[in-house]
């Protein structure tokens, strides 16, 4: 079984080799890029492939030379060396080779919102905010920020593979920590929430411009001297879900209302895949039970230095870092946690 697969990924690499060299393909821009893509994610997987050629062949040169010469010390350890790695392999490369969600090259729109705690809850998503522009800076990805205000951020984060790494920092989080504003320094709990939204193309969600309602009004918040003179704030109402978006920082009431658009087909977008893996779930409860996780899914206890992420139950001591963006050794986790959900529920279905 994982013979055939380490063939299949060695023959597909190639046939990948060979289009990315084609002058058919280099002539072609979007097959070269599809192909260049398809290449770049197939290159962990070929690596291991031919990492497990290596060990098989190891192995299968030690065992020669041990039946026909008898024991000898070091090609015995050689050859249960080769076998461990053999093993480890195989589990690495069906790990690779699982199907990622679809939504993982997609860039986001990330929702930050105070939750329990008043006004440290505040300053928290503030926290939380400028932990994830940092990271999203140190990933080289671009960021863009769509509307700031009264402890709440919404912000887009650009580039390849942007859902793929930001999909996990959705959800509650909590902080354990003494607030600037307390005088007896005792410690609070405080929380707030992050939305993490792939961005939808115009042709992912179509909206019928009768289900829209659109006001204008004028805006209440900074952004310039004509800012508070002119209705060039925009709240977008979708009737069928209720769903309210409302952009204001910009001058423009049509800058407003493309930026309040995109969060809108965004959470729209998201509210489809939520219902969809709610589908999914159902069928699959019997087996694989819901899969969900409730709650809190990361706590950052100041006092100790660490961020606990419950999800994966991973205990770190480096939250100075984490708050500067340092959030590599969590995705990583959270990353191989999912592809083996996935490879359970591909191996039941």
């Amino acid at each position: 079984m994982i013979d055939e697969l380490v063939s299949q990924i060695e023959a597909r690499f190639s046939e990948l080799e060979r289009e990315l060299s084609d002058p058919a393909v280099i002539s072609d821009r979007e097959r070269f890029t599809a192909a260049g893509r398809a290449y770049s994610e197939l290159g962990p997987a070929a690596r291991l492939a031919a990492e497990y050629r290596r060990a098989f062949d190891d192995a299968a040169g030690a065992r020669e030379l041990l039946d026909e010469g008898g024991e000898d010390p070091e090609l015995r350890a050689l050859l249960e060396s080769s076998r461990r790695r053999i093993e480890a392999l195989e589990e690495e490369i069906r790990l690779a080779m699982v199907e990622r969600d679809p939504n993982d090259d997609k860039n986001v729109i990330i929702e930050i919102r105070p939750g329990a705690g008043g006004e440290e809850a505040g300053l928290w998503a503030g926290d939380l905010y400028r932990m994830l522009t940092r990271y999203a800076e140190r990933r080289g990805f671009t960021m863009e920020t769509l509307s700031i205000g009264e402890g709440t951020y919404t912000f887009a984060i650009k580039g390849d593979g942007a859902y793929s790494v930001f999909k996990f920092e959705g959800g509650t989080h909590r902080v354990q920590r003494v607030p600037e504003t307390e005088s007896q320094g005792r410690i609070h709990t405080s929380t707030a929430t992050v939305a993490v939204l792939p961005e939808a193309e115009e042709v992912e969600v179509e909206l019928d411009a009768g289900e829209l309602q659109i006001d204008v009004y004028r805006s209440s918040g900074p952004g310039g001297q004509s800012v508070n003179t002119t209705d060039s704030a925009v709240r977008i109402t979708h009737r069928p879900t209720g769903i309210v978006v409302s952009m204001q920082d910009e001058k423009s009431q049509l800058q407003n209302r493309e930026r309040a658009m995109r969060v809108l087909r965004a959470r729209l977008y998201e509210r489809a895949l939520a219902e969809q893996r709610a589908s999914i779930d159902a069928s699959r409860h019997a087996q694989v039970g819901t899969g969900e996780r409730s709650g809190k899914i990361r706590t950052y206890n100041f006092g100790e230095g660490r961020v606990k992420d419950h999800r994966v139950n991973l205990l770190v001591h480096n939250l100075d870092a984490i708050l500067i963006g340092e959030l590599d050794e969590l995705t990583a986790a959270l990353q191989d946690d999912e592809k083996r959900q996935r490879l359970g529920e591909q191996a039941l279905a």
